[in-house]
């Protein structure tokens, strides 16, 4: 990246990769021509630029988990069907997915035990409803549970406070994230993040507290930035 001004960046899971033929495969949202990527994406021809950075951390690092709790909305569909094709065989759970189109579902080869639950919103539901509804309703599973969710902030905000708080489940087994705000483009979006990130840096500090005093595993505690 050169030293000008910074270019229009978005953020996506990469889906697929085949490093032999230097190809990869990344899903858009077709926003029409409103939105930068979708812009693209829709006129892009062979031997369009494009400039990557990367790659982000890993969401889930290793699968140990008794049971899983995966959802996504449109948005966080590629990071939630890569989680899934990543685990073991014996994984069981249930994975959730808001759509905007019968024709949006997809084909994603997850392990067995993991039930698919694709469900079909209007542009009249606000996001998130329907995934927030069914979790839920969902029983709690005994054991280890490992979550990775991600979509609107407002869906977000409830589950983090339901799986978080209230089953107090351990840090390192929650990936709970917003990847967008209704009225916002990303990068007002990520600037809220930050901030709220700062804002909520003493509770990070007790949930890892709390993490610890249940598992005495972690090597380290912080208390200053």
């Amino acid at each position: 990246m050169s030293d000008g001004p910074r270019p229009t960046v978005r953020t996506y899971t990469v889906r697929h990769i085949r490093a032999e033929s230097g190809e990869l495969d990344i899903d858009f949202v077709d926003h029409g021509d409103h939105g930068p990527a979708s812009a693209w994406a829709r006129a892009a021809k062979p031997g369009a630029f494009c400039g990557f950075g990367g790659p982000g951390p890993v969401k889930l690092k290793c699968y140990y988990a008794d049971d899983y709790l995966l959802a996504a909305d449109m948005s966080a569909i590629p990071l939630v069907a890569a989680s899934l094709e990543a685990m073991p065989e014996h994984a069981e759970g249930d994975a959730y997915f808001e759509i905007l189109d019968r024709q949006d579902q997809q084909y994603i080869r997850a392990p067995k035990g993991i039930r698919q639950h694709w469900m079909v919103v209007t542009p009249q539901e606000t996001p998130g409803d329907r995934i927030v509804e069914a979790i839920l309703k969902r029983p709690w599973a005994q054991g280890t549970v490992q979550t990775c969710i991600a979509g609107e902030r407002g869906m977000i905000k409830q589950l983090r406070a339901y799986i978080s708080v209230e089953r107090e489940t351990l840090t390192a087994d929650s990936y709970i994230s917003g990847y967008w705000k209704v009225g916002l483009v990303e990068d007002e979006h990520q600037k809220m993040k930050r901030a709220e990130a700062d804002d909520a840096s003493p509770k990070r500090r007790f949930s890892i507290l709390r993490d610890y005093m249940k598992t005495r595993t972690i090597s380290a505690i912080w208390f200053g930035r």
